[in-house]
């Protein structure tokens, strides 16, 4: 009776811990989804910030992922991390996630924290091949070349349709001087996605590697006739002419290469390279100054690096 008359004049019988409760679902609710749906519309800071909140109220698998995705797409990958790993401490059976964060620890270049995460995927469900591929990948960052092809192998025997395991197991391959198996797998590739340009450049290596130099040219320039900006078909179809002797022919596709992309610093040493080549070395060296320039945590500048005192004793210094 006495709940009655509290629920009649008060208007309702909730005690505060309940209404407290109750205020926080609906603010978490509220954080949460208008997170989501600023993250559709690629308000991607708000979206964070709003998860972030959501997860001070309360603590949500589901939120976690958001916000992972979140920092991911902006690049923060170190905070991203921070979050897959609270996800599998919280849901340990979560394979899903296992992968999704093993697969961020290789973009991040931690090939160990790869194969242990996905070892203990494999241990729990050995019939993902993505797992398999994922440590295969490790396995190949870490020139470990017989355990990758392992696991790129089962990850093909599990899925025989997976383009990106043919083509890491033919750079694998081709790291073991096994050009004509490197081969067959690029073609079973090519078969799956005719249109990768990764699968042209491959098969233009090998090529080389065959001393089909032909063949070689033909594959990257094919890959210039798909995507007249893909970099690394320019600097490799460049090394060619140059390898067949032809720096001339050489210089003017890099000049075209700089044209389309005026801040292609590899472009601009590479070219360098051929007006050397060619006994044009003040060239030569306004090329290397911009590659530095453009790129001075590059290539060019490493190799240089202590070397000289100032940029008109490089050509004599042999950099090129």
């Amino acid at each position: 009776m006495g709940n009655f008359f509290t629920s009649l004049f008060s208007g309702s019988s909730e005690s505060p811990e309940e209404s407290k409760a109750k205020e926080d679902k609906k603010n978490f609710d509220i954080f949460k989804y208008d997170g989501v749906r600023a993250q559709k519309i690629g308000q991607v800071t708000y979206a964070i910030k709003c998860f972030l909140e959501a997860l001070k109220i309360q603590s949500d698998f589901e939120t976690m992922g958001y916000l992972a995705v979140a920092y991911t797409s902006v690049n923060q990958l170190e905070e991203a991390s921070q979050v897959y790993d609270q996800m599998v401490e919280a849901e340990p059976d979560h394979l899903s996630t296992w992968i999704t964060r093993a697969n961020l620890a290789y973009m991040m270049e931690r090939y160990e924290s790869v194969i242990e995460g996905t070892t203990y995927v494999i241990e729990k469900d050995n019939t993902l091949a993505n797992a398999f591929y994922l440590r295969g990948k490790a396995y190949q960052g870490l020139s470990d070349l017989l355990n990758a092809l392992a696991d790129l192998t089962r990850t093909i025997a599990l899925k025989d349709d997976y383009t990106e395991a043919y083509l890491s197991r033919a750079e694998v391959l081709q790291g073991m001087r096994q050009a004509d198996e490197a081969l067959t797998d690029v073609e079973k590739a090519l078969e799956l996605s005719p249109e990768e340009e990764a699968l042209y450049l491959l098969r233009g290596q090998i090529h080389e590697s065959q001393d089909n130099l032909d063949a070689a040219h033909e594959d990257y320039q094919y890959v210039l006739d798909l995507n007249p900006f893909n970099e690394d078909a320019y600097v490799m179809k460049g090394k060619l002419l140059i390898k067949q002797g032809k720096p001339a022919e050489a210089a003017d596709l890099f000049t075209d290469a700089i044209e389309l992309k005026p801040d292609f610093a590899k472009a601009f040493a590479e070219r360098g390279r051929a007006y050397t080549l060619l006994g044009k070395s003040k060239e030569a060296l306004e090329d290397l100054k911009q590659a530095i320039e453009l790129d001075p945590q590059g290539e060019e500048a490493k190799k240089i690096e202590g070397q000289h005192t100032n940029f008109d004793d490089m050509y004599k210094g042999g950099i090129f």
